[in-house]
């Protein structure tokens, strides 16, 4: 199937899509604020440059992007167009998400991903429930946590 628009307009589309500061990072950001946990910005000094970081609870928190990071859900559909070139990005995205991961364990910290369906779509949380999720494992021994929509995944 074709694009239904010019690849000069899909290209301006597909600039404008932001890597930070989206939508469910804010909604994330702000209800912790709320609860009193102050953090760190993407940390560029970590591996993956975590949304959140919180040195205090010696732990990270990712908001991942159901699309980008190729997750099994509601929210993620393979393009019809260029598919060799999206399956190659997705899986080194996921690649990539997966190294840090591994290195972020490797020097002592936490990790926690919310996943994009656990904040939008029809399978979302509440954002209380996703904020509560969050607090308790900060708050925990846990090494990780991972929050996605109530019916996307096993």
């Amino acid at each position: 199937m074709a694009d239904v628009v010019d690849p000069a307009t899909r290209s301006r589309m597909m600039s404008g899509i932001r890597g930070k500061n989206t939508k469910p990072e804010l909604m994330v950001r702000k209800a912790l604020h709320a609860r009193g946990f102050r953090y760190r910005l993407h940390c560029e000094d970590l591996p993956g440059k975590p949304d959140l970081c919180l040195p205090k609870h010696r732990a990270v928190i990712f908001i991942h992007g159901c699309f980008w990071h190729g997750h099994d859900c509601h929210l993620f559909k393979w393009p019809k167009t260029r598919e060799e070139f999206w399956q190659e990005k997705i899986a080194r995205n996921q690649m990539l998400d997966q190294q840090a991961v591994t290195r972020l364990f490797a020097a002592d910290w936490r990790v926690a991903m919310v996943w994009e369906c656990a904040l939008k779509g029809r399978d979302r949380l509440r954002l209380e429930d996703v904020t509560e999720a969050l607090e308790r494992w900060l708050r925990s021994r846990e090494t990780t946590l991972s929050l996605r929509g109530s019916g996307s995944c096993p």
